[in-house]
């Protein structure tokens, strides 16, 4: 994985992306706290990025990308709802990360075939790989 900036950063992306409703649910909190934990962040430190924000790092490489939007697709359904807002964020989020649009759309829609909305890792990395081909 890369350096502590991009780890701040990426979590960091994440509590911005859970707050998008304007409320952080105990569920999105505890995932949260579980991928800092994850990331070797401690959760003191994980309590300030609650309230300021580190300088955005972009991911180097495709698959560090595909695996942030994998954290952020969970996230989106870990309260077990989602919004519209939501969705659209997550697609320009993507967008933004330089994923393909028709892959990005093709993950929102299959996600509705697993439970709890989950969609596993391995059917996620051959949908981009498809996009990739």
């Amino acid at each position: 994985m890369g350096t502590y900036k991009e780890k701040l950063s990426i979590l960091s992306e994440m509590i911005a992306f859970a707050r998008v409703d304007h409320t952080l649910k105990d569920s999105e909190y505890q995932f949260l706290l579980g991928v800092a934990s994850n990331l070797g962040i401690d959760e003191k430190t994980f309590e300030k990025l609650l309230s300021q924000k580190p300088p955005k790092v972009t991911l180097k490489s495709q698959a560090e990308r595909i695996v942030q939007f994998h954290r952020l697709l969970l996230l989106m359904n870990i309260d077990q709802e989602q919004h519209q807002k939501e969705i659209n964020t997550l697609y320009n989020i993507g967008l933004t990360m330089g994923l393909p649009p028709s892959a990005i759309g093709q993950v929102l829609e299959v996600m509705h075939k697993y439970p709890n909305k989950v969609v596993p890792a391995e059917v996620l990395i051959n949908i981009f790989k498809a996009h990739y081909n």
